[in-house]
């Protein structure tokens, strides 16, 4: 059940995100990132304070995933990240986030889940 919920929730708002539109490329921004990793099998987002974007998967990604995997004690739990990266605006009709980043280097995966802000319960 909070399984189906998280990807309910997850799935229009990967499909919902579409491409401004801009035609002239940002140049990536590489620094260190704070925020909460949710990752599936066909999408991975990193949810900061003041920022939402849209994960390349590639080999540190599976691997950060791994990591939060085991830190997980529900379907449901999101867990705190810090990680280096790179960000770059998504290419002209691509789907998506606007915004991608690519991790270059795990720094930090927290030892517990993040309190939920919201804590359903099954009858």
């Amino acid at each position: 059940m909070k399984k189906n919920l998280l990807l309910l929730i997850l799935f229009p708002v990967i499909l919902g995100c579409g491409n401004s539109g801009k035609e002239n490329p940002e140049p990536a921004r590489t620094g260190e990132y704070r925020g909460e990793f949710v990752y599936t099998p066909e999408a991975a987002v990193l949810r900061g304070n003041s920022f939402i974007y849209g994960v390349f998967l590639n080999d540190l990604a599976s691997e950060l995933a791994t990591q939060v995997e085991a830190v997980k004690e529900d379907d449901s739990d999101i867990v705190s990240v810090t990680v280096e990266g790179e960000v770059t605006r998504q290419p002209p009709g691509s789907e998506g986030w606007d915004e991608i980043i690519t991790i270059t280097k795990i720094i930090n995966v927290s030892d517990s889940p993040s309190k939920a802000d919201i804590q359903l319960k099954e009858k």
